[in-house]
């Protein structure tokens, strides 16, 4: 029986929490040389497997370009294409893909199955959205921000307009490994959930940033220096349409609230948007939208995290 070293995985953006700045600095390199027709096919040999269970346009089309810029390849495998369709187990799945693949991303309603995937693989499993975390994302989105600020985070304010979903969860994270001050705007009974502030805060101490809370739009947003929303009813969330709609009546980020910002302030959207509810057509057309740089640098951060799952690292040397 042939035994593997454990795989490193990406579940969560604390995954990268001690190597984000290099990650992202990677990503930059790779997105500077393509603009120069550089592309090298430093994933040459290698294949990735993409179980999606959820549709997509920018997850999909980005880590399928993404491998084939690195010289990989990429197979689509909708779960109704898979025996996971007709009762085969999450966890043959992945002894399976384990001896054809070299990595797994896995685009999963439920995070209990993303985690399970994981324990039976050998090779390493991307997140690629689920209904706790969502790490790629957030690793596009500190790329769009550190193209704009400079490579800094410290001294900037990202205020969240919005739900307290999965991509506000890997912002918490994220935004506290880099030192980037957060103001979360939610509205009550919809905050994040309490161990993924617990876990911030403690990576936030470290990096002296800070996270606050209000159920005020405005309060969040006065002075800060980019906003990020999201949609309010996600998917899996269909049934609670209705009454999301109406808790989130006041979040939307529209040409009033962008101006209780900087002037140099800049509008994210991790898209999907549903224009007219969480963001207007004004906001995410006009010129403080940084939506299409941020869907651009889904490849470029999916290129980057790919070869730091798949790449060997250099080991340090040792002192004479």
């Amino acid at each position: 029986m042939p035994t593997h070293p454990a795989p490193k995985h990406l579940l969560s953006i604390s995954d990268l929490a001690g190597d984000l700045d290099r990650v992202l600095a990677r990503a930059a390199a790779l997105k500077a040389e393509r603009a120069r027709g550089v592309l090298k096919p430093t994933l040459a040999g290698k294949n990735l497997a993409m179980i999606f269970e959820k549709p997509s346009t920018r997850t999909r089309t980005s880590f399928e370009v993404a491998m084939n810029d690195l010289g990989g390849h990429s197979l689509y495998l909708s779960s109704k294409d898979l025996q996971l369709g007709r009762g085969e187990t999450i966890a043959d799945t992945a002894r399976v893909l384990s001896r054809f693949v070299d990595a797994v991303c896995y685009r999963a309603y439920r995070h209990a199955d993303m985690l399970e995937l994981a324990r039976w693989a050998t090779i390493p499993v991307i997140n690629a959205l689920d209904d706790v975390e969502h790490p790629c994302q957030i690793t596009a989105d500190l790329l769009t921000m550190r193209e704009r600020w400079g490579g800094r985070f410290a001294h900037h304010r990202l205020a969240w307009v919005g739900d307290g979903n999965n991509v506000l969860h890997s912002l918490l994270l994220g935004a506290a490994a880099v030192g980037l001050d957060l103001a979360v705007a939610t509205p009550a009974g919809y905050r994040p959930q309490p161990e993924y502030v617990r876990a911030a805060e403690v990576l936030a101490r470290d990096s002296k940033a800070t996270i606050t809370f209000t159920n005020d739009p405005k309060e969040a947003v006065t002075g800060a220096d980019a906003l990020y929303t999201d949609v309010w009813v996600s998917m899996g969330d269909e049934a609670e349409a209705a009454a999301r709609m109406a808790a989130f009546h006041g979040f939307q980020v529209n040409d009033a609230l962008v101006e209780l910002a900087k002037p140099s302030a800049f509008v994210l959207h991790d898209l999907p948007a549903h224009r007219g509810q969480e963001i207007t057509d004004s906001v995410l057309d006009g010129p403080h939208s940084a939506a299409w740089d941020q869907a651009e640098n889904r490849l470029h951060a999916q290129k980057a995290i790919l070869e730091y799952l798949l790449l060997p690292r250099a080991k340090p040397r040792r002192a004479k």
